[in-house]
């Protein structure tokens, strides 16, 4: 795995096309013909993690949905087993057009999201877990207004042009992560230090993916593996992981770089180290511009 890769992530680009209606957001005025933009003299770009959930707009579409799966060899499957195999056939296309897809962040529902390219609904389906796993999604684009109310059901949360969606399940994330040791022991170590690092990056305060640090954040999180094998070595080393901060970097300049800080204290000394690394976020698509090295407070 390298830095610029993904860990253990599906990549599955997505460029949906806009929904009729009130459903249509762009990214810049260039957008293809016929494709509103959205008022902002600079795209509100989002890379957030989270779950994207289907919901049903209207009451008549739900029914429409149970009138289509009447006579078909349903037997012994969940509702969502029942749900995904009948989004997943393209004669019920115009049902997945007509669906609400909803992302929800620590269980909030945060953007409602907005298709690009019809071609690529199937991607939207296969978000739908046949069996609960711990899959996460991860959407990169571009946030519109907020969706009126009878966009979905009531909703009024921002709408989200994405251009790429990545479908990924946590474990295989941390479990593809290559480690110094494999033995066993350091492997259960490593997975739970790996885990608890990820996890202190979803809880922090108000991580919709919308703001420069919290796609940094995100950035890190799905695509920089060094940060969980640092962290599992400063456990071993008996440090704690204190406090891991953003902050606008001295090489800002025309573009927008931001210092990711990981904090760890020693548990018998008190003492602290700091170590950190740079992320781009000036455009849609953050990267990384140096690799994590100590930091030295100026």
């Amino acid at each position: 795995m390298s830095d610029g890769n993904s860990l253990g992530a599906t990549t599955q680009p997505t460029n949906i096309a806009a929904q009729p209606g009130p459903l249509q957001v762009a990214e810049r005025s260039s957008a293809p013909v016929g494709t509103p933009t959205v008022e902002s003299t600079e795209p509100a770009y989002i890379y957030a993690l989270g779950r994207i959930e289907p919901r049903f707009p209207r009451l008549s579409l739900e029914k429409e949905l149970q009138q289509v799966t009447r006579g078909e060899q349903t037997a012994g499957l969940t509702d969502r087993q029942v749900l995904h195999t009948t989004l997943s056939d393209r004669n019920n296309r115009y049902l997945v057009r007509q669906m609400c897809w909803v992302l929800t962040i620590e269980g909030l529902d945060t953007y409602i999201l907005v298709p690009r390219d019809s071609a690529d609904y199937e991607l939207l389906v296969e978000t739908i877990r046949p069996v609960s796993r711990t899959d996460l999604d991860l959407v990169i684009g571009v946030r519109g207004p907020l969706a009126p109310p009878e966009a979905c059901n009531g909703l009024t949360i921002p709408l989200v042009a994405f251009d790429h969606l990545y479908t990924f399940d946590r474990d295989s994330l941390i479990n593809s992560i290559k480690q110094p040791e494999k033995d066993g022991k350091s492997q259960e170590q490593f997975t739970a230090a790996a885990n608890e690092l990820f996890e202190r990056v979803m809880q922090i305060a108000d991580n919709a993916g919308a703001t420069d640090e919290h796609r940094a954040l995100n950035y890190l999180a799905v695509r920089y593996d060094r940060i969980y094998v640092h962290t599992a070595e400063a456990y071993r080393q008996d440090l704690s992981l204190s406090a891991v901060d953003v902050r606008p970097s001295r090489l800002s300049g025309a573009r927008r770089i931001v210092d990711v800080i990981f904090t760890y204290i020693s548990r018998n000394t008190d003492v602290s180290e700091k170590y950190f690394v740079r992320v781009d976020v000036t455009e849609q698509f953050p990267f990384l511009v140096t690799k994590l090295s100590q930091f030295y407070d100026r």
